[in-house]
C-alpha cells in the first residue's frame, strides 16, 4: 500500500500543477499557452498513470505511455515557443515521435529487456525538447523569464539523454516483468516529481510575469484607441520635453479634438462614438512615428508630442491626420456622412514645461474650433485650415 502511495506522488503533482494552469488561463485571459501548459502536465500525469497501471510486461504499457509523455513534451514545446511568438515545428516533433515510436516496437518485438525501450523513448523526448530550445534560442529578444524558460528545457532535454543511460548502465539488464520494482522506476519517480516541480515553477513564474506585464501595459494604455492613457502620455510627453533641450532638438506638441463628437453619440449612441475614437487612435497611431508619443487625454481629445520636429513638420503632420480622418468611414454611422476634427500645433520654447506647451497647443486648438473647425492652427503663427465643408454634413444631419 505504502509503495503505491508513493508511486501516485508524481501523477499526483503532475495533476495539481495542470489544474493550477488551466485556472490561471481562465482567470488571467492569458493566451492559450498558458493552457498548453496544463495540457503538457495533465498528459504527463496520463502517461505515468498507464505506466503504473497496466502491466509492465505489456508492450501496450510502454507504447501508451511514450505516446502520452510524447503529447506532454509535444504541448508544453508548443507553450513555450507560442509564448515567445516562435515557430513550435510541430511537423519535425511528429516526426521525432513517429521515429522513436517504431524504433520502440522493433525493441518490444526482439527483447524483453525494458532497457533499450527506455533509452529510445527517453532520448525521443530530449530530441523533442531539444528542437524547441533551439527556436527558443532564435528569438530576437529575450528577457531574464525567456532565458529561465530555455534552461529548464534544456535541462529536461539533457536529463532524457543521459539519466536513462547512466542508470541503466549501473543496474544492468531490466526483464520488463520487474520493471516496477526497479531501481531505475524508483528513481524516475523521484527525478520526475523534482523535474515537474520545478518546470512549473519556471513556466508559472514565466506566466505571471507575462499577466503583470500585460497589466502594466493595460495601464498605461487606452483600452478603446490603443494610445497611451493619459498618465503615460504625459510622462513620455515630459521626460520628451526635458531630453529635448538637453539636446537641444526640437519638440512639437499637437492637440486634436474631434469636431461635434456629443451630437454623435446623442444621435448614433455610444457604440457608434466608440467605433469613431478607436478609428481616429487608430488613424494616429498608424502616422506617428516610434520616436513619438501620443496619448488619448480626455473624452475625445488627442495629443501627440512628436520629437526632433518643429512648428511646420507638425503642422503638416496634423494636416495629413485631419485629411485621412475627414475621408475615413465609421461604422454605426451613415455611410455619407464622414466625421472631422481640430488640431492646435505648438513647439517648446526654451525651459518650457509640459502644462505651458500643452496650454499653448490647447489655446490654437480652441482657436481653430472657433475658426470653423476642421482645421489645424498654430500657437506661433495664424494657419488657415479646411473650410469645414464636411462637418456641415454632420451638422445638418444632427439637426
Amino acid at each position: 500500500m505504502q509503495a503505491i502511495l508513493l508511486e501516485l506522488i508524481t501523477p499526483s503533482v503532475a495533476l495539481f500543477f495542470s489544474a493550477c494552469f488551466v485556472l490561471l488561463w481562465k482567470k488571467s485571459g492569458l493566451g492559450n499557452y498558458v493552457l498548453a501548459f496544463g495540457a503538457a502536465y495533465f498528459c504527463s500525469a496520463v502517461g505515468f498513470l498507464i505506466a503504473i497501471g497496466l502491466p509492465p510486461d505489456s508492450s501496450i504499457t510502454f507504447q501508451s505511455s511514450q505516446l502520452a509523455y510524447s503529447i506532454a513534451c509535444a504541448c508544453m514545446i508548443w507553450g513555450a515557443c507560442i509564448r515567445a511568438n516562435q515557430p513550435a515545428f510541430l511537423p519535425v516533433l511528429l516526426l521525432i515521435y513517429l521515429a522513436s515510436a517504431a524504433m520502440l516496437m522493433v525493441q518490444v518485438s526482439l527483447t524483453q529487456d525494458a532497457g533499450p525501450r527506455l533509452i529510445m523513448s527517453n532520448i525521443g523526448y530530449g530530441l523533442m525538447l531539444l528542437v524547441g530550445v533551439i527556436s527558443l534560442l532564435s528569438a530576437p529578444r529575450r528577457t531574464k523569464v525567456d532565458n529561465l524558460v530555455i534552461a529548464i528545457l534544456a535541462i529536461n532535454a539533457v536529463d532524457f539523454f543521459v539519466r536513462p543511460t547512466v542508470t541503466l548502465q549501473l543496474e544492468g539488464h531490466i526483464d520488463v516483468a520487474d520493471y516496477h520494482d526497479s531501481i531505475y522506476f524508483s528513481l524516475i519517480n523521484l527525478v520526475l516529481s523534482l523535474k515537474g516541480v520545478v518546470t512549473a515553477v519556471v513556466l508559472l513564474g514565466a506566466s505571471l510575469s507575462d499577466y503583470l506585464a500585460r497589466m502594466r501595459e493595460s495601464a498605461l494604455h487606452d483600452d478603446l484607441t490603443g494610445l497611451k492613457s493619459r498618465a503615460a502620455f504625459e510622462g513620455q510627453a515630459r521626460t520628451m520635453i526635458k531630453r529635448g533641450e538637453d539636446k537641444a532638438v526640437p519638440v512639437a506638441m499637437v492637440v486634436a479634438d474631434i469636431d461635434h463628437f456629443k451630437q454623435v453619440n446623442d444621435i448614433w449612441g455610444h457604440q457608434a462614438g466608440d467605433q469613431a475614437l478607436g478609428g481616429f487612435g487608430k488613424l494616429i497611431n498608424d502616422m506617428v512615428r516610434e520616436s513619438d508619443a501620443a496619448g488619448r487625454i480626455g473624452g475625445e481629445e488627442f495629443c501627440i508630442a512628436v520629437w526632433n520636429c518643429e512648428n511646420e513638420p507638425a503642422e503638416r503632420l496634423a494636416e495629413r491626420i485631419r485629411k485621412a480622418f475627414a475621408q475615413l468611414e465609421h461604422l454605426g454611422l451613415n455611410q455619407d456622412i464622414r466625421l472631422t476634427a481640430s488640431f492646435g500645433v505648438a513647439s517648446a520654447r526654451k525651459g518650457e514645461t509640459y502644462e505651458s506647451l500643452f496650454a499653448r497647443a490647447d489655446s490654437a486648438l480652441y482657436k481653430a474650433k472657433a475658426n470653423g473647425r476642421d482645421r489645424v492652427e498654430v500657437a506661433e503663427k495664424a494657419v488657415t485650415g479646411g473650410a469645414g465643408v464636411k462637418i456641415e454634413t454632420v451638422t445638418k444631419a444632427v439637426a
